[in-house]
């Protein structure tokens, strides 16, 4: 049916920015307006239909790029899991070959895709302000990107010292692995934030360079649990290369340098995945150019703060880079039982005191949120719901391990002031995760502050002189309560940053300890850090980033 003139002249004259009321039904989209609806079209199905033909695509080809990642995840995380033992046939070059196809895959289709893009004009790329934390958006993630490539180098120099005694493919592996950091990243800094065209082909897409990704992640993973508990994990391989020889010193330099250089490509690998999960979100996505819950933030560090906040964590971060430096001379480099519990003990009253600031920390900002004026943001955000998934996710990590801690020190005999320690260490670390959880979901879920505007008036006489009328309106102070919160997040990035420092360059308590080795066995306690330790890293490094955003949102 036709409007009525009513409705025409009601639309016609609506606000400029505002949508205007169409009165079409749901189901008149065709397949093309999937990826992005400017205008009305005419109907494509007939009156009544209960879902569009759009719908029906969208849903299909969701589907099919999920279990296109699943069979592929599952597929990669059985040769990298069967690759990590001797007695099962499967070599570390299984591994490489599988994880290199990948990559070549992903990046044909990158640049398959930009070239497509850039010469197609009905393709309209636009900008979701909300895909993707400023964390992301900014230069850490090709921080992360610019050490996996030293790495890389680290890796092709290492595998060539003694190329003649290895297979090809592991020095072709970290040539395509850096080849595919840079086309990924310059992919994802120039369009991380695009609502594709072509749905279907960008969903497959999507997927196949997030499973890649992931895959990428579980085999460095698993190389460096290799490379740090051989000595604990009776059967593992105990590296790549046992049957050749690295006695220069320049390869010993590329083999430390390469396993030290880990941490950072793990947590490229991980965010690169977060920002494509967004990505294949946004496709078939629509949105209001116009809405008011768009925020365009700037990151002020020194601006409006106590610095107690800052220097408090720079303490603590100062601090820890000590404890952790004694703690691996000690335990690395002494064999005496004395040395090895005084590092524990040093370890554990440094994380205890640290753990118990931060709950105190995060139990303050969350009493101040329940006086905060700010209005809740309930509007459809897919990457502050994958932050809140990820950060409940790998907290699971940190969890089991504390749990089966506490289990095997209560149930085990004789108890000493290490086994209390390591007792309080744990319980703290389960009230940490639990209360920042809080704090951080809390601030994620609140709006910016309005921003304060200056009211000057400027006016011109016949002469062309300007003058400058200033209004008695000036600029508000910031709340206290702002303030406060800004001190809170800064604080706790800085603790995090050292927390996520601490396991992932070698402090591994877990097995320096011999209470929960003993009492689980060498082979479940190992297993059991190795698959739970990688997420308790990650949750500190994305901790940092979800941080970072609340603090900028205080």
């Amino acid at each position: 049916p036709q409007p009525s003139a009513g409705t025409q002249r009601q639309a016609a004259s609506a606000p400029q920015g505002q949508k205007r009321p169409l009165n079409r039904a749901p189901c008149q989209l065709g397949p093309r307006d999937e990826a992005f609806q400017h205008r009305p079209r005419a109907p494509s199905c007939p009156p009544g239909a209960g879902i569009s033909r759009a719908q029906v695509w969208k849903k299909g080809g969701r589907m099919f790029s999920i279990l296109l990642a699943v069979h592929l995840a599952l597929l990669a995380c059985t040769l990298v899991s069967s690759g990590a033992f001797e007695k099962i046939a499967v070599h570390d070059y299984d591994v490489f070959f599988l994880l290199t196809v990948m990559m070549l895959i992903v990046i044909v289709w990158i640049i398959f895709y930009l070239v497509n893009t850039s010469r197609c004009p009905d393709a309209i790329l636009c900008k979701d302000s909300h895909a993707g934390p400023v964390w992301l958006r900014g230069r850490s993630l090709i921080l992360f990107a610019i050490f996996s490539l030293v790495m890389d180098v680290f890796k092709i120099g290492y595998y060539s010292s003694f190329y003649s005694c290895l297979s090809a493919i592991k020095i072709i592996y970290p040539i395509v692995q850096a080849i595919f950091v840079i086309v990924q990243v310059r992919w994802l800094c120039s369009l991380c934030l695009d609502l594709m065209p072509f749905p279907f082909f960008c969903r497959c897409g999507l997927m196949l360079t997030l499973t890649t990704n992931l895959a990428v992640w579980m085999s460095a993973v698993t190389d460096e649990s290799v490379h740090k508990e051989a000595k604990w994990a009776t059967g593992m391989r105990s590296g790549s290369t046992e049957e050749c020889n690295c006695n220069s010193q320049i390869c010993q330099i590329f083999k430390n340098g390469y396993f030290w250089l880990y941490p950072f490509n793990i947590e490229y690998s991980l965010f690169a995945s977060a920002m494509v999960y967004v990505m294949w979100k946004n496709v078939g996505r629509f949105i209001d150019h116009h809405s008011h819950h768009i925020h365009r933030l700037k990151f002020r560090l020194f601006r409006r703060t106590f610095f107690v906040g800052i220097v408090l964590g720079l303490i603590i971060l100062v601090s820890g880079l000590g404890v952790l430096i004694v703690y691996e001379v000690r335990v690395n480099s002494s064999h005496e039982a004395s040395k090895k519990n005084e590092a524990l003990t040093m370890y554990y009253i440094f994380n205890i005191v640290c753990l118990g600031l931060m709950s105190l920390v995060c139990i303050g900002g969350s009493v101040i949120y329940r006086f905060d004026k700010r209005d809740m943001d309930r509007h459809k955000n897919p990457t502050r719901t994958l932050d809140v998934a990820l950060l409940m996710g790998a907290a699971l990590g940190q969890y089991a391990i504390s749990y089966y801690s506490i289990v095997a020190i209560v149930a085990s005999t004789p108890r000493d002031s290490i086994s209390a320690l390591n007792l309080t260490y744990a319980l703290l670390m389960i009230a940490q995760h639990t209360f920042q959880n809080i704090f951080i979901i809390e601030g994620l879920h609140r709006q910016p502050p309005k921003e304060d505007h200056k009211h000057d008036l400027r006016q011109k006489d016949p002469y062309g002189l300007t003058f400058l009328v200033q209004s008695l309106a000036g600029p508000k102070k910031i709340n206290w309560r702002r303030k406060f919160l800004r001190e809170i997040s800064m604080f706790l990035l800085l603790s995090n940053i050292i927390l996520w420092i601490m396991p992932a360059f070698g402090a591994r308590p877990q097995f320096d300890n011999d209470k929960e080795l003993n009492f689980y066995g060498d082979s479940m306690w190992p297993a059991i850090v190795d698959i739970c330790l990688p997420f308790g890293i990650f949750y500190r490094m994305h901790a940092v980033a979800s941080l970072l955003e609340v603090y900028i949102m205080s």
